[in-house]
């Protein structure tokens, strides 16, 4: 039998008795057997259908309310019609992705393989990170960790019962922010995806390798390993270039556009849903808070222990398949749950944030050099000119573009882009969930969000069409201006960059990321667009816009 682990131990060891031996096990040591390869697959234009991601495997959720391998088939309808409730799908962020129908973005007759008469000639594909681990922060897991070590500490006694008794013996045994097993398995799985969908697209690269992109935080260059290793297969170095930006302050990175964007850290502007999630959870969780009191003496629970209990639950989850934390609630807490995540999403990084447009400013402007094959002419953004200027770095002439980046980036750019289908039942309230919602995180930002922009070209129309295909489905783009209601969610690549080009213009990130402007906390301002407000409104009577103070950061202008 195998030895106990001690205390705090973490593979791999960091002196293995038998590291020294590695001569004994090559990677390589020939006689491969025959080796020819076949055609590239191209799913999205040869199959009758589209597949669908379901979203959690190797992840067991309660049987108690549905959940993936816990006995209840989620996505077969009951008698009634209804689905089953699907745990996983309510963990908003922290939710792994599913395939999202068409039809909930507003797009019944369409999805998301080539429309007849339509064949894909290039795609721009954008994707979060796999499931991690909590990030550095001593809120929501931690905090309940924290409590438990403060009691030791003090030498105070708790006992906890019934649905609260596994607490007994529970340990803390979560990392933080590195990619959890079933993330790396998450990347792997989307890099085969993509290339089962579009690995036709490298037929284009006859006399080039193809360039990603991701960031130098251990998560993204570990998420872009494993998709890689999907995509490409084993191994992988030598058949594409990664570029990898510096995720630090002080440097311009599209990807990680708050490194560089002063007020994108301020409480007051970037943070403004914490003062919905207060709201919120002191309402939903009332009653969940009540009743797992009874279940504890010693420590102290409330709505707010019970909001981190519910974080718990999906963090374990996604890191060691299973938690006992998810038993207890309820499917409408659980409802709750999501509606939060939706609240702190809207309010910070999508269109309730007044600092959501300016973040995705820089993408859009690489995107239109891109979709032009034309350098980007003025960095006034968080582009890196060293790294975007350089078609070493940065081609412009790719038929497949793969980038990594975060979930909150991904919704400043949907932002940015003027997806406002995606805001149409906006601002959200805090004291109840509206019947229908048309922003929900789960669907936009979960673990392992993806975003296609698909390119074709189509026989019954002129020029080039995009499209923007969101975790499989396929999003309107008639808030872009120009594009026109069309049920396949196409427009045509010129109108598309010419309404960009306009955004672009239109949008001052040095006023956004610098100037002297803030907004009152919670319903005394809002925004449906995600814009910075106007200097006009600064101080004007019930704007809910205030005189703030003006970075002297060294990217602002003095």
């Amino acid at each position: 039998m195998a030895a106990l682990a001690p205390t705090g131990f973490h593979f791999p060891p960091a002196s293995p008795t038998n590291g020294q031996h590695t001569t004994y096990f090559p990677s390589n040591i020939g006689y491969a057997g025959p080796t020819p390869t076949g055609k590239e697959a191209a799913l999205v234009q040869t199959a009758p259908a589209y597949p669908v991601h379901t979203g959690a495997p190797n992840l067991v959720g309660p049987e108690s309310i549905g959940g993936a391998n816990s006995g209840i088939d989620v996505s077969v309808a009951t008698s009634s019609g209804k689905k089953p409730f699907d745990i996983f799908k309510n963990w908003g962020n922290l939710s792994p992705w599913y395939s999202v129908p068409s039809s909930t973005f507003g797009l019944p007759d369409t999805s998301a393989e080539a429309p007849e008469g339509c064949r894909v000639v290039g795609l721009h594909f954008l994707h979060r990170h796999g499931a991690r681990y909590p990030t550095s922060s001593k809120e929501g897991p931690e905090k309940f960790k924290d409590q438990l070590e403060e009691l030791a500490k003090e030498g105070k006694k708790w006992k906890a019962k019934g649905s609260l008794e596994f607490l007994n013996t529970w340990e803390y045994a979560l990392g933080n922010e590195l990619l959890t097993p079933f993330g790396r398995q998450q990347m792997y799985d989307l890099g085969i995806n993509l290339r089962i969908k579009y690995g036709f697209l490298l037929n284009n690269f006859t006399d080039a390798l193809p360039v990603f992109r991701t960031e130098s935080q251990d998560r993204m260059l570990h998420s872009a390993a494993n998709f890689a290793i999907g995509f490409f297969g084993y191994p992988h170095e030598e058949q594409y270039l990664n570029s990898i930006t510096y995720e630090t302050g002080g440097v311009n990175n599209t990807l990680a556009p708050y490194m560089t964007c002063p007020h994108a850290n301020g409480q007051t502007k970037s943070h403004r849903g914490r003062y919905y999630i207060n709201e919120w959870v002191s309402r939903y969780l009332k009653g969940a808070g009540e009743r797992l009191q009874k279940d504890v003496e010693g420590i102290d629970i409330g709505p707010f222990e019970a909001y981190n209990f519910q974080q718990l639950c999906a963090y374990e989850t996604v890191a060691l398949g299973y938690s006992k934390f998810c038993e207890l609630f309820t499917q409408e807490e659980w409802e709750g749950f999501e509606y939060a995540m939706d609240l702190w999403f809207w309010y910070d990084s999508a269109f309730g944030s007044p600092v959501a447009r300016i973040q995705g400013l820089g993408y859009l402007q690489e995107m239109v050099a891109r979709l032009t094959h034309t350098p980007i002419a003025t960095h006034n953004s968080t582009t890196n000119s060293t790294l975007d200027d350089n078609p070493i770095t940065f081609p412009l002439n790719q038929a497949l573009y793969v980038d990594a980046t975060h979930e909150v980036v991904v919704l400043n750019i949907i932002t940015a882009l003027n997806l406002s289908n995606f805001a149409e039942t906006g601002p959200l309230p805090f004291d109840h969930i509206p019947e229908k919602r048309s922003f929900v995180a789960s669907q936009l930002a979960p673990f392992g969000t993806n975003m296609q922009f698909q390119l074709l070209s189509c026989e019954s129309t002129p020029g080039d069409q995009i499209r923007i295909i969101i975790n499989d489905g396929v999003t309107p783009l008639t808030g872009i201006e120009g594009c026109p209601e069309n049920k396949h969610g196409l427009c045509p690549v010129d109108t598309f960059v010419k309404a960009q080009k306009k955004i672009i213009s239109e949008t001052d990130w040095e006023w956004g990321c610098c100037g002297g402007w803030d907004v009152l906390p919670g319903t005394a301002w809002n925004t449906t667009t995600g814009d910075t407000p106007s200097r006009e409104e600064v101080g004007r009577d019930g704007s809910g816009v205030i005189p703030g103070e003006r970075s002297t950061d060294y990217f602002c202008k003095q």
